[in-house]
């Protein structure tokens, strides 16, 4: 038999192997972060610059040793194809199957809309990178789980009705918006804008996403006089719209939300896709910050076709990203688990990161969840199937 002592001494042996097994397993446990993208489809490089955005930050906190005393971070990623019923299927495996920390948004204002109440309703905090409908974050929750880093249709819309008015003397502005939720958000934002101006739109427009033709529209808007053109939509339908002017043969100034970069729009829209002016939240063009730098050199060493600012395309897809991987990681850390209510009020705690995109002081309340601003946006056009802000011609 074995003696009491020995007895003793074998259960503490194991308690301590147990305890060294439990710690690996901690260690080597992963922390999900889930991402719904179109990762196919007219918006596929919308969802592969999204990708890299996190890949490259993800590569950066784990070289750093990870989160939470050392667990690596792992993206796990499902394609929405831009379908809002897709974007909740997958939404779903990533949170009860995958059981992601934190999950990313896309292109795709529908697809986040349709995700949003689900991650309020698991508490499963819901960051977008992309997706800049006022509703995502403005979703009337409480408590609300949706955070953002990127353009907001409210303040964009100030912005571009500030931007048609000085660049091109505007005074009669006309509308053409898709016909969904994001057209919708933005529908609200522009009239909104304009009444704090005292003017009103020339006329609202809509079109599917589907269409091949928005001449009728277009026809409406210039019989009624208007002088420039609001213009929301992604890609595709972007790029009908400027097909359907040439048709037309009507140049009127265009200044759009961000729909364009986020794909084969100068391909699809033929060489007057120059003429649309739209606006963005980053450019990696022209002098950076040693962040900048450090993110294109990431890139080219990661991604072999990035050969400059060039190839990193869409920007702001990155950029945000990149920016909302980082601000996440600093949520959890804040929160010391990845227990979801627990990271949401992680990020109110973030005090300061010096980003990419700008330094974040606080960039998060219970009132705020959108990280960026107004004074964060840059306008930008298609010079050569490169994305440059205006004015710039290299």
């Amino acid at each position: 038999m074995i003696s009491f002592k020995r007895r003793t001494i074998i259960a503490a042996c194991i308690a301590v192997l147990s305890g060294v097994s439990m710690t690996s397993a901690q260690a080597a446990d992963t922390i999900k972060i889930g991402l719904v993208t179109a990762l196919s489809g007219q918006s596929a490089q919308a969802g592969e610059a999204i990708t890299r955005g996190l890949s490259v930050a993800i590569d950066e906190i784990n070289a750093k040793g990870g989160l939470l005393g050392g667990r690596k971070v792992e993206l796990v990623s499902r394609d929405d194809e831009g379908n809002p019923a897709k974007g909740v299927v997958a939404a779903r495996e990533l949170i009860f199957k995958e059981k992601v920390a934190v999950l990313f948004g896309g292109l795709d204002t529908p697809v986040s809309m349709a995700i949003v109440p689900i991650a309020n309703q698991e508490k499963v905090p819901f960051m977008g990178p992309w997706a800049a409908g006022t509703g995502i974050t403005k979703n009337g929750a409480n408590p609300n789980f949706a955070f953002r880093v990127s353009a907001v249709d409210e303040i964009v819309d100030k912005g571009m009705l500030a931007y048609a008015q000085k660049t091109f003397k505007s005074a009669k502005p006309g509308m053409i918006l898709v016909n969904n939720a994001w057209g919708e958000s933005n529908e609200k934002g522009l009239v909104a804008a304009l009444n704090e101006k005292g003017m009103k739109p020339a006329g609202i427009e809509k079109f599917e996403g589907s269409d091949v033709d928005v001449v009728p529209q277009l026809s409406r808007l210039k019989a009624a006089g208007a002088d420039a053109l609001f213009m929301v939509g992604n890609v595709g339908p972007s790029s009908q719209v400027v097909k359907s002017l040439d048709r037309m043969g009507w140049r009127v100034p265009a200044v759009s939300h961000w729909g364009p970069a986020g794909g084969r729009f100068t391909e699809l829209a033929g060489p007057n896709a120059k003429h649309v002016h739209f606006v963005q939240t980053y450019s990696f063009f022209g002098k950076q910050s040693p962040v900048g730098e450090k993110v294109i050199a990431a890139l080219k060493a990661k991604y072999p076709a990035i050969k400059g600012p060039d190839d990193i395309t869409p920007a702001v897809g990155v950029a945000n990203a990149y920016d909302g991987m980082h601000l996440a990681a600093l949520a959890i850390a804040k929160a010391g688990s990845t227990n979801g209510p627990a990271v949401r009020e992680g990020f109110y705690k973030i005090d300061r990161y010096e980003g990419l995109i700008k330094t974040y002081v606080q960039p998060f309340s219970p009132t705020v969840h959108d990280a960026l601003s107004e004074n964060d946006y840059v306008w930008a056009q298609f010079i050569d199937n490169r994305i440059l802000p205006v004015g710039v011609s290299n």
